[in-house]
Parts: structure tokens; C-alpha cells; sequence
């Protein structure tokens, strides 16, 4: 693949999964507006940022199953039609059910552009290539993330929200559009249907790919932690923060935008073992910092926490598809799925320890959490140095 058409491809894959995710946050911002214009309490309108990330937790597996046998563009077409169209009902509505079950089913079609599209690239590039491109990813799904917010609570005034959700659809028309015109056609894009399949069972038993799956499930869940519980700890003395200081200090997050891209280089010279331990050292040392008692000190930390969970994040995934000759569908839902899971199980058990123990108890807890990907970096680092060349997901033979 040539530099521009790599280029080429790593937009087509950011700007799809930007979309995707810009669609899961947007009404996070505008909880309490929602509230008011649907004279309700703020449990029934949490629930239109739950319902997307229960759609998505419940169709993932099934997406990954979809992924192995289907050509990738109309599941993108469909997924993405999907998408849109509840966006714009979301808009119009003033049904709070009907607002929710919209973003129940927006959940349930956001891995069509997100797991699928992951599965076709583990699937059509060499390792070299695919740990780039799945920088651009990982780079994207920050993006989304923080940009949904944005233009939730920000680009639009809050009382305005429905506009964006007539916004974030018309980028997700564009991006699915796009990436439907610009994805290169691959031989190796359709899988045969008469290929046995490779069971979920399969994948999880195996170590390499297991260790791996880890990796999302403490990184995510030490990530999700911190930022869930610091505008907690930041309230107290000696910081004494106003909600305005504290979301100040969430612009730290672009720091994983940057990020992505980077690891796969780095992946691709010092091998996907040595980059998980550098990611973990780095999130080691933002989590010291994140205990001064020091704004600079915080604020420090939070984009050394950026830079190495999203360093493990991207190496995790370049590694996971670098060693997969089949069921990368498969492959990278569980990876999806354990990536929520970790988040939010580390939300709700740091909950019980932030409110009984303490924010030191809390940080000393998630430091504990990073064994996971420093075993799994010396693992990598000892079987598989440049994180390929295994071959792992072969179907069974019974």
C-alpha cells in the first residue's frame, strides 16, 4: 500500500469512527436541560447515554459474528442508515421513551462501524500497516468521544440540543458515505461461507489473545476510574475546583488523538510487548502524580494518564489483529466487550472505594490494576517481539 492510499485510509477510518462515537455522548452534557424539557428526574434522562452503551454492550458479539460472514460495506450501509435515521427521530421527538429506545437502537448498530470495520482492516493489511491505520482508530474513537460532548454542550447552546443531533447525523451520513465510496476492495473482504467458524470459546482460551483481552479490561477500567471520580477529589482541599475548572482540565483527553498514531510506529519498531510496557510505565507514573497534592501535578498527570492508557489501548489492538488468521470478527468483539466491561466494572467498584476509603485508597488500588498489562507486555515481549506472526484464531477441528 502506497503512503498516500494509506493516508487516504486512515481519514476514511477516522472520520467513520469518529462518527460513531460522536453519536454515544452527545446528550451527556445536556443531562439537566433534558430533565426540564421533559419534566422528568435525572435517572429516566440518564438513561439516553445508558441506552446507547447497553445497545452497544448487547450487539457486539452478535456484530462480530455478522462481520466474519458478511462483505463489510452493506453492513456499513445498514448500520450507518440505521444510525442516522434515529438521530434525526431523536431530534424530532418529544416523547422521552421515544427519544430512548432511538438511542437504544443507535447502540445496538454502532459496532457495524466500529467492530466491522476493524475486522475488514485485520483482514486486508499486513501487520506493519494494520498497527497504523488502528492508531487512526484508536485516535478516532477519542475524537468521537470528546466531540460529542463538545457539540452536545458547547457548539450548540444546551436548550438547542436537538441541533445536534441533526449535526452528528449529517456527519455520520458523510462518513458512512465516504467510506463506503473510498474503502479499497480486497479479495480477502469476503469470507467463505463454507469456512468453519471460530467459536467465542475458542478465542478467550487462548492465552495470547486472553492477556490481550485484559489488557482492555484494566486499562479502560483505571482510565474510566480516574476520570469519573477526580472532579470528586478535586473539589476538596487544597483544590477547592469549580465545575468550569474541572472541565477545563478534561481537554487533557485530546491527548489520546495524538497518541494513537504514534504507538503504531512505535509498535512497529520496538514490537508490541515493549510498547504495552511502555504504556503501562507511563500511566505507573501519571497515577503517582495524580496523588500531589498539586494542580500542576494533576494536571501533568491526567495527560500522562491520556498518553499511556491510550498507548496500551492502541498496541492491545494492533497486537490482538496481528496474530488473528481467522474470526477476526469475532476477535475483536470480545475486545470491544471486554473494554466496556472494564469500564464499567472500574466505575462501579471504585465507586464503593472512592466513598469508604479515599481518593489515595482509590489511585493505589488502580496501580495495582496495571500487573495486567505489564505481564501482558512481557509476554508479548518474550513470544511474539513485533506482535505477529502467531497463528491463533484457526477454526476447530471437531
Amino acid at each position: 500500500m502506497h503512503f498516500r492510499a494509506q493516508t487516504r485510509l486512515q481519514f476514511i477510518i477516522f472520520m467513520l469512527v469518529c462518527a460513531a462515537f460522536t453519536n454515544i455522548y452527545i446528550t451527556q452534557p445536556v443531562l439537566p436541560v433534558l430533565r426540564q424539557d421533559f419534566n422528568t428526574d435525572l435517572v429516566m434522562v440518564s438513561f439516553t447515554v445508558s441506552a446507547v452503551v447497553l445497545g452497544i454492550a448487547l450487539a457486539n458479539l452478535p456484530f462480530g459474528l455478522i462481520s466474519d460472514k458478511f462483505p463489510v460495506r452493506p453492513v456499513i450501509a445498514t448500520g450507518g442508515t440505521a444510525i442516522v435515521l434515529c438521530g434525526l427521530i431523536c431530534a424530532a421527538t418529544d416523547n422521552l421513551n421515544v427519544l430512548i429506545a432511538a438511542r437504544f437502537v443507535q447502540g445496538i448498530f454502532v459496532p457495524s462501524l466500529t467492530t466491522c470495520i476493524v475486522a475488514w482492516l485485520s483482514r486486508s493489511l499486513p501487520p506493519e500497516k494494520l498497527n497504523v491505520v488502528m492508531g487512526a482508530y484508536v485516535s478516532a474513537t477519542v475524537a468521537g468521544g470528546l466531540g460529542g460532548r463538545l457539540l452536545g454542550g458547547w457548539a450548540f447552546s444546551p436548550e438547542h440540543w436537538r441541533y445536534a443531533f441533526v449535526a452528528t447525523s449529517l456527519f455520520t451520513l458523510i462518513a458512512f458515505s465516504l467510506a463506503l465510496y473510498g474503502l479499497p476492495r480486497d479479495k480477502r473482504e469476503k469470507s467463505d461461507p463454507k469456512a468453519p467458524a471460530v467459536r467465542y470459546i475458542q478465542l478467550v482460551r487462548q492465552w495470547p489473545l486472553l492477556r490481550l483481552y485484559l489488557c482492555a479490561l484494566s486499562g479502560f477500567g483505571i482510565f474510566s476510574s480516574v476520570f469519573n471520580f477526580l472532579p470528586f477529589h478535586l473539589t476538596q482541599p487544597p483544590f477547592a475546583f469549580t465545575t468550569e475548572d474541572t472541565t477545563l482540565l478534561y481537554l487533557v483527553y485530546l491527548t489520546g488523538v495524538m497518541i494513537g498514531p504514534v504507538t503504531g510506529k512505535l509498535s512497529n519498531r520496538i514490537g508490541s510487548g515493549n510498547t504495552l510496557l511502555t504504556g503501562a510505565a507511563v500511566l505507573c507514573i501519571s497515577l503517582f502524580m495524580l496523588l500531589l497534592p498539586s494542580v500542576l501535578a494533576v494536571t501533568v498527570g491526567l495527560i500522562l494518564l491520556c498518553a499511556g492508557f491510550f498507548t496500551i489501548h492502541a498496541a492491545a489492538v494492533g497486537a490482538l489483529n496481528g496474530k488473528l488468521t481467522g474470526g477476526q470478527g469475532r476477535a475483536n468483539a470480545l475486545y470491544t466487550l471486554f473494554y466496556y466491561v472494564g469500564g464499567w466494572a472500574g466505575i462501579t467498584l471504585s465507586s464503593l472505594l472512592y466513598k469508604h476509603f479515599g481518593w489515595n485508597t482509590l489511585v493505589g488500588v488502580l496501580l495495582v490494576l496495571l500487573i495486567i498489562p505489564v505481564t501482558a507486555g512481557c509476554f508479548e515481549r518474550r513470544f511474539s517481539p513485533r506482535g505477529s506472526g502467531q497463528i491463533i484464531a484457526q477454526p476447530d477441528q471437531d
